[in-house]
């Protein structure tokens, strides 16, 4: 079945997570918790979007925030990525 339709208008508060495939950590290290705040920041930064609250645990996320426009899809624009894993950690993997 598929996932109802997001519905997006300016001023939505969003609660925005996302989890590992099969609980598998998607922060290994401070450094990827890093990285990872540093692209919402850069996304807030492109988007106007207010971050409200976060939380970053090993193998999952949460995220509340605020769109001033309802522009919530971040990830396909060019040259903006989620975070992956840093070279100090995937080479002792």
């Amino acid at each position: 079945m598929p996932r109802k339709l997001r519905i997006q208008y300016p001023g939505a508060m969003y609660h925005v997570m996302s989890r590992g495939d099969r609980r598998e950590k998607i922060f290994l290290d401070d450094i990827d918790r890093q990285d990872f705040i540093k692209t919402l920041a850069e996304a807030c930064q492109k988007t106007g979007w207010q971050v409200h609250a976060y939380c970053l645990m090993s193998n999952h996320y949460h995220v509340a925030l605020e769109t001033p426009e309802p522009n919530l899809v971040w990830l396909a624009w060019p040259g903006c990525k989620a975070p992956t894993p840093s070279a100090s950690t995937t080479a002792t993997s």
